[in-house]
């Protein structure tokens, strides 16, 4: 099952974004009441849509990994709306648009894997959805917004329950201004005692809610924030080092994993790269180095790719740098940014030598 699920899908890849628009016409067309559930804009969750049947496709012989995965989509999709009786037409929808462009490597043998495959997909999802005690959504209140510059803000809200998260993971949410435009945000902070989480946004190149939230939020507005997912962490008791990359607004679930570390007098020895185009990218390093002036378990870099050179800083891309350092065989990594930087330097650290199981990174951490 796992080869021929390989292999079709390697005939798909190159046109994944017309599968994924004749997946939602055809959902759409079989399952009408579906559409409501989502924006007028499908391009983003068309973008989600590939990223998550690449994500099953490359683990789907990694139970270990699926499962957790697959699990965290079932609650996150709560949501949007989506009900038991929607997984079967999803089910039809994803087979059909698969055949439609996989050409003459679809055999009744391919389409019985696809079947098989899904049928333990939904499973998975509609019984971790099912199982979930927890509420679809958390309203929350703003309470702050500070803009850092003209395409950074920082966000404090307040929800009436708190939130569930684990330092390292990150959430979605939605915004009065753009509704049902659903963003993945990650939380800057471990969890406090009065349920407040603070959220780092950079207005991206085409991000509406992004953009909105940057620069119209207002306090006073109420968010609605769906269910934590994301595997990121530190185990403490693995006894092994820890490398941290972070580009840009990935800084802030690092953040939250080294603020809740502090709370511990033992600690493994964390090495974390900050990096950004220019100086100003490093939105949060003074708040990193400070962390390390009191934790001596704990080494802040921080890398610009811009030149002049900056005394004190390396110079390079994050995947120039941290494999400048070494190839880290023995260490725990974490990376998160852009998914273009994701990339590079997951990449580069392989070549240099890091094994793939020590690499950790999310699948939505940026749209």
């Amino acid at each position: 099952m796992v080869q021929l699920i390989r292999e079709s899908y390697a005939q798909v890849q190159p046109r994944v974004e017309d599968v994924a628009q004749f997946f939602y016409a055809m959902l759409f067309t079989i399952a009408p009441d579906t559409r409501e559930l989502f924006a007028a804009n499908m391009q983003v969750q068309r973008s989600r849509f590939m990223r998550a049947l690449m994500h099953i496709v490359q683990n789907v012989d990694r139970p270990d990994e699926l499962v957790p995965f697959l699990r965290q989509l079932g609650r996150d999709h709560r949501k949007f709306g989506v009900l038991a009786q929607h997984y079967d037409p999803m089910g039809t929808a994803l087979v059909t648009a698969l055949k439609q462009y996989a050409g003459p490597v679809w055999t009744p043998q391919v389409e019985k894997a696809w079947s098989d495959a899904y049928g333990l997909v939904a499973k998975t999802m509609r019984e971790a959805a099912e199982a979930d005690p927890g509420p679809a959504w958390w309203t929350a209140r703003v309470v702050d917004h500070h803009r850092l510059s003209w395409d950074l803000a920082v966000v404090r809200v307040t929800p009436e329950q708190p939130v569930p998260y684990r330092a390292g993971q990150y959430v979605s949410v939605e915004v009065p201004q753009r509704p049902r435009l659903w963003r993945y945000l990650s939380p800057a902070n471990t969890p406090r005692p009065d349920g407040s989480i603070e959220f780092h946004i950079r207005a991206v190149p085409g991000g509406s809610v992004s953009r909105s939230i940057v620069g119209h939020t207002q306090v006073g507005d109420t968010w609605r924030i769906g269910s934590p997912m994301g595997l990121m962490t530190v185990d403490r008791s693995s006894g092994r080092d820890v490398v941290m990359v972070a580009g840009g607004t990935g800084t802030a679930p690092m953040r939250a994993i080294l603020e809740d570390l502090t709370q511990w007098g033992d600690n493994p020895e964390v090495t974390i790269f900050v990096g950004g185009r220019t100086h100003a990218d490093l939105h949060d390093l003074d708040t990193l180095t400070a962390m390390a002036a009191t934790n001596p378990w704990l080494t802040v870099i921080p890398a610009v790719e811009s030149y002049p050179r900056t005394a004190g800083m390396e110079h390079g891309t994050l995947a120039d740098v941290v494999t400048r350092f070494g190839a880290w065989p023995d260490r725990d990594v974490l990376v998160c940014g852009s998914p273009a930087m994701i990339r590079a330097t997951v990449s580069r650290m392989l070549v240099a030598g890091t094994p793939l199981d020590r690499i950790t990174y999310d699948p939505f951490t940026v749209d």
